[in-house]
Parts: structure tokens; C-alpha cells; sequence
């Protein structure tokens, strides 16, 4: 069957998650200019679909936004002005931008080449695997998926559809983040014993009774594989403007700080020891405080602690976002402001030839589009995304046992031995949203 009427097809029966046999899609795009889709158009969204539109345009990255979709037609509306408003600002006329409501018909369309997708993360999986399986190249925010089996599946159906994923950890093209990596892995300061990460804090309260959902909003589209929650505009998004949803503090929707931004600074510490793509820590433990917040219910503080099959060991905690190495000869730090070392030389050093020289990306959005131009691997490909996520959702998983120390096989993937903790990390799925 011809590619556009089997997705049609399948789409119709409700599957959104087929994982098709690679069908020599090829590597690059079809088009000169690179033609993509904004699926999410709300807070992040929106900045990540500005970003495509500003370094798109640079001639050398080449790439244009035909297309915004959101189950809040309100949200279209504006997806849509951003594009048009973004273009005519540049002397264009007739912009072309359509929107939808449903990513299914979106999918449908053979000229776009890819699609940034920055919905709530439980519908990431999903979207992901059906816009792999329709040969569309993917930026997707991270955290990558919401539980583990979810990320295995994405893995799986990138590779059999031969498309690029720049997962959203942006740190990666940041500076700071790549020199102290290159130094931790470089054994510049000796041998790695110790790494000490900090995230952000949630806070707030929301005590909030159900309501109707408004009109504008699709809330069972936008459920989606969620179980049947009643809504609450707290819950979900604001009805007018863009600040920071609900959804967020919600462990039905999302896990709270320790994949909103433990996935970043989780990220960070296993690239500068060169284990992010097939391996992970062999034991978790940590302990969350979940205070009565009304609907919000992840977790507030937390402390976490693990351990690597090479000896070295990592401590979490609650503060300001970033990273530091402990080695036997000094330490190094990175975050979003900067970056510390006790030899402070070696913040200039690069490394010889014989020494590991980390892929570099100054732009990560532009890295996505020139990687699915040229068919390779961009800097935050599919499987770190996942192994990132994976320490997350595994202390989140500890938490919720009351702090049990947990063994976790990064081959198998598999919790070992406790089976309350392996229920917690398989989410189920709702109706025919499934993988």
C-alpha cells in the first residue's frame, strides 16, 4: 500500500503509535528549503517555533514553518499569526500557514519533512512513533517520553524509519555545558568519583473544583492517553495567555522537576562520562516531599542518590540548576550562567588529536535541521534523550516507594527484584491511545 493511505487508514481505526517497517524514506529532506510543522503551539511551544522560524531563515539552515497544530483552536489562531506575523516582518506576502487540530491530518501531508513537537510529554511517545512511522523528522522537547516502555518504543521506530530526533536538552549547544564535559571526560583534573546535581524547585498550590471544558478546547483529545481527569483550567492551561500550565505539578500529566529539569542536568553528567547512549546508573534511591497541594501533586523537595557500574556516584538535590564533578585532583561545574573549575585553564583547553573531541553544536535548533538534511545523528539523538529520561523517571519511581533503594539493569532495561516500583514506571495507556 502506498505510504500516505496506510497512515490514512490506520489513523482512522484511533492507533496514532504504528511503528512501520522502514520504508527508504532516505535520509535527507525531499525539499531544498526544509518544510516544518509546530505541533504544540502553547509556552514552549511557541519559543520553539520561533526558534525554527529565526535560524531557518539563515540561508545556510534553509528551513521555513508551513504548518501549527494544538487541540485549542484558540492556540491555532495564534500559532498561526506568530508564522504569518514572523514572515511579512520579512517582506513576504500570501503566507502560507495552515493549522490544525488534530496532528493525525497533519501527518498526512508529504511535503512537510519534519516537526518540533512540544506538547505535554504523555503525548510525546505517541506523536513521536506516528510522525517516525510517516517518515518526518522530529525535534522533540524533552523530557523525551513519560515512562521508560514509551521512550524503548520511540527508540525503536526512529531507527526502523531511518529519521533524525534532536531531543530538546539545549545544553548541549551551550558552551559552558560542552567545555566541562570535554574536561570530566578528558581526565583532565584525574578520575571522575563524584557528581552533584541541582534542579529548580516546584511550587504553588491549586485547589480547584472541576468545570466544563471550553469550547475551544478538544480536552479529550488533549487527555488523550491520560486516564479520565475532570477539568480544571489550573489543571491544564491558562484559557488566555501563555504562562507556566498546570499540567506540570500534575503526576498524571507529568513527573515534576526531576524530568523537567533533572533530564537536562541528568543529561550533562552522563556525557562527560560517556555513557548517555546505552548505559545508566545500576541503583537508584530517592525521597520526595508531596505536601498537600490541592490537584498539584508531584513532588517539592527531593533527595536522590546513585550509583554507576564504574564506581562513580551521584547525588541529587533540590537548588539552583546545574552540575558539578568532584575528581581526585579538583572539581568542575557547569550551568545555564556559566561554567567553574579549580584549574581554570583548562576552561580554554581543546583537546589534542589523540584526546576524545565531543561533537559541538553552537545552535541546537539549527543542529536538527542540518542533521535531517544531511541523514545524522545530531547532538541529543534519540537514545540519550531516552537513557536521560530514564534516570528521572527512575528516582521518581523510588520516591513513590518511600525512598527504596532500587537495582536497575541498563542492559535489560528492567527494575530488579521490586515489583511495586516496576508497576510504578509502566504507565498504562488509555482506550486505543497505546503503544
Amino acid at each position: 500500500m502506498q505510504r500516505r493511505h496506510f497512515i490514512k487508514k490506520s489513523f482512522v481505526v484511533g492507533s496514532a503509535s504504528l511503528i512501520l517497517p522502514s520504508l527508504s524514506f532516505g535520509a535527507s529532506t525531499k525539499n531544498d528549503t526544509m518544510r516544518l510543522a509546530q505541533i504544540g503551539t502553547g509556552r514552549m511551544g511557541r519559543g520553539d517555533m520561533k526558534n525554527a522560524m529565526a535560524v531557518g531563515s539563515k540561508p545556510e539552515v534553509n528551513a521555513r514553518v508551513v504548518a501549527v497544530c494544538d487541540v485549542d483552536s484558540n492556540r491555532v489562531i495564534v500559532g498561526k499569526q506568530d508564522v504569518e506575523k514572523f514572515y511579512t516582518g520579512r517582506g513576504e506576502s500570501n503566507v502560507e500557514v495552515t493549522g490544525y487540530t488534530d496532528y493525525r491530518m497533519l501527518l498526512e501531508r508529504e511535503d512537510i519533512d519534519g516537526v518540533i513537537i512540544s506538547t505535554p510529554e504523555r503525548w510525546h511517545a505517541l506523536i513521536g512513533i506516528a510522525a517516525a512511522s510517516a517518515g518526518k523528522h522530529i525535534y522533540l522537547q524533552k523530557p523525551l517520553t513519560y515512562s521508560i516502555a514509551e521512550g524503548q518504543a520511540l527508540v525503536t521506530a526512529v531507527r526502523a524509519n531511518n529519521v533524525v530526533l534532536q531531543t530538546g536538552s539545549q545544553q548541549r549547544s551551550s558552551v559552558y555545558f560542552h567545555q566541562i564535559c570535554t574536561i570530566i571526560r578528558n581526565n583532565w583534573l584525574g578520575k571522575l568519583h563524584t557528581i552533584e546535581v541541582e534542579v529548580p524547585t516546584d511550587k504553588g498550590t491549586a485547589f480547584a473544583e472541576p468545570s466544563d471544558a471550553p469550547s475551544n478546547l478538544n480536552y479529550d483529545m488533549w487527555l488523550g492517553p491520560c486516564e479520565d481527569t475532570p477539568y480544571t483550567e489550573q489543571g491544564v492551561h491558562p484559557a488566555k495567555g501563555f504562562s507556566r500550565p498546570g499540567w506540570l505539578q500534575r503526576q498524571k500529566f507529568c513527573l515534576g522537576m526531576i524530568t523537567g529539569w533533572g533530564s537536562h542536568m541528568y543529561d550533562i553528567a552522563q556525557w562527560a562520562m560517556g555513557n548517555d547512549r546505552d548505559s545508566g546508573p545500576v541503583e537508584i534511591a530517592a525521597r520526595g516531599d508531596f505536601p498537600d497541594r490541592g490537584i498539584f501533586d508531584v513532588h517539592v523537595g527531593y533527595e536522590g542518590k546513585a550509583l554507576y557500574a564504574n564506581g562513580v556516584r551521584m547525588t541529587s538535590k533540590n537548588g539552583s540548576a546545574g552540575v558539578r564533578f568532584l575528581t581526585e585532583d579538583g572539581w568542575a561545574y557547569c550551568s545555564r550562567g556559566g561554567f567553574k573549575c579549580s584549574d581554570m585553564k583548562l576552561l580554554r583547553r581543546e583537546p589534542s588529536a589523540d584526546e576524545v573531541s565531543l561533537y559541538k553544536s553552537k545552535n541546537h535548533m539549527a543542529d536538527f535541521i542540518t542533521s535531517a538534511r544531511e541523514g545524522s545523528d545530531p547532538i541529543c539523538p534519540v537514545e540519550v534523550g531516552h537513557r536521560s529520561n530514564s534516570i528521572c523517571v527512575l528516582h521518581n519511581a523510588s520516591m513513590r516507594v518511600g525512598g527504596r533503594n532500587l537495582k536497575w539493569d541498563p542492559k535489560q532495561q528492567v527494575i530488579v527484584g521490586d515489583q511495586e516500583a516496576t508497576d510504578i514506571i509502566n504507565v498504562p495507556m488509555r482506550g486505543s491511545w497505546m503503544i
